[in-house]
């Protein structure tokens, strides 16, 4: 029987290559709250949950798209 994982951490590393960044970028937008990290071990190593992640690209993209549109942040015409 296969496990599936439904949400798993994902490191910095990880996160840049997903978003096609650099890892630099990733800690400094972890460093600004844009993403959330989990910091773990006693180094304090960032780790990101997969789920917020993609949650994020969502995001990006909702906003992204209403600016190619014309819209502000609510839908409505800017």
């Amino acid at each position: 029987m296969k496990v599936v994982r439904k949400n798993y951490m994902l490191t910095s590393s990880g996160v840049a290559k997903m978003l096609h960044l650099h890892i630099n970028t990733v800690r400094r937008w972890s460093d600004k709250g844009i993403l959330k990290p989990y910091r773990i071990g006693p180094r304090g190593d960032r780790r990101f949950l997969r789920d917020d992640i993609i949650e994020f690209l969502n995001t990006q993209q909702y906003a992204y798209k209403n600016r190619v549109n014309g819209k502000n942040g609510n839908g409505q015409p800017a």
